[in-house]
This record gives structure tokens, sequence and C-alpha cells, in this order.
């Protein structure tokens, strides 16, 4: 498999379970500003979306969005504890927390890296992230992980979505079960590894 990625994005989700996964993969990096990707050929050829990730299987298929990338990384693999069996109410729980991240987590921030986002609406959407975040907070009292104590694909993708926040200076120190969540995490190995292979700075001891 391949994983067309770009570093920091949400496509690092995706490469940490491929490593938890034990997955055999390579990487290509993309540009995504540009569109491109191997010296110059252009990403918008193999996916017209132009975002990441993009998950290539050996057939040459391609997969893309990745809430479902995760789900298949995770069924090809047979790791349940990444995404439990089909039809498990603990798999619905974990593509519950999926989804949250990916339309309300994710999509709040999207906005955020706009350059030409006024000052006011910026203040505005910021304000509304972080009561979000508070409320996600809440529910990570007493929990390792998003659905209770093991690490799962939602897991990782929240991980990756936090790591935004120092980029649009949104302040998260006072919420102590997220930074506990955020440390927790970024001390797993296969965390530490697609992060380095990113080029990325990797927190933890």
């Amino acid at each position: 498999m391949k994983l067309y990625f770009s570093p920091a994005a949400c496509s690092l989700a995706p490469h940490i379970l491929l490593r938890e996964a034990g997955l055999a993969f390579s990487l290509e990096k993309v540009d995504t500003a540009h569109h491109t990707f191997g010296g110059g050929q252009d990403y918008l050829q193999i996916n017209p979306k132009g975002q990441v990730p993009l998950l290539e299987l050996a057939d040459g298929t391609r997969l893309s969005e990745g809430p479902v990338i995760a789900q298949y990384i995770a069924d090809t693999a047979g790791d349940l504890g990444l995404m439990p069996a089909a039809g498990s109410l603990a798999r619905y729980r974990v593509m519950e927390w999926q989804n949250y991240v990916t339309a309300e987590l994710h999509k709040s921030f999207t906005p955020l890296f706009h350059a030409g986002l006024d000052a006011a609406a910026k203040s505005t959407l910021k304000a509304t992230l972080r009561k979000k975040l508070e409320w996600l907070n809440g529910q990570l009292e007493g929990r390792d992980f998003l659905t209770g104590q093991t690490f799962t694909a939602a897991d990782a993708y929240l991980f990756v979505v936090l790591g935004w926040a120092p980029f649009i200076d949104l302040k998260l120190a006072d919420l102590a079960h997220l930074q506990a969540f955020v440390q927790r995490v970024a001390v797993r190995p296969a965390v530490r590894a697609a992060m380095q292979a990113e080029g990325l700075s990797v927190g933890g001891a």
C-alpha cells in the first residue's frame, strides 16, 4: 500500500494506524498547496479532490477520506482494538467518535487556517471550537482514550487534530484531560515513528 500524505495534516492519522497495525506501506509526500507530488507530478490526476490522505492499494485501487481509510486499515489488519468487529456496538462507538472528530472538530479548525479570515470571524469560530473542546475534555475524565481504556482509530484522529491548536493560537493548557490524552498518545511507538517519518517534532518521554 502507498499512503499519500502531507506532514502534520489529517493524513497523519492513517499513517499512525498503518504503523499501529503493522502493515507494510510506503509514503508519498504531497504538496497540497500546488497539488504536486514526486518531483512535480500532478496530484489532481490521481485524486481530483486534491486532498490527503489517499491510500493506494496493491492493485492500484485508491481510497480517500480519512475515517474510511482508517476502517480499511484496521479491517485489513484484523485489528479489533483499532476498530471493533462489524455489527458490534463497540464499533459504532468508535465510528461515532470518528464522525464527531471529522465533522465537529476537523471542520471547525479548517477555516481558522485561512489567512484572509478577519479577526472578528476568527474570534467567533475559535470560541465555538473552544466550547466543543471543553465538552470533550469532560468526556475524557476517567478514561485513557475516547471509548475507554483501548486506543482506537478515533484516538489517532483526535490526537492529530488537537495538534493543530498551536498553529491557530488556541490555548488548551487548562484542559487537563485533553492534555493527558495528548501526552498518553504521543509516547506510543507507532505515533513517534509516524511523526519522525513526517519530519515532525516528537514530544513525550
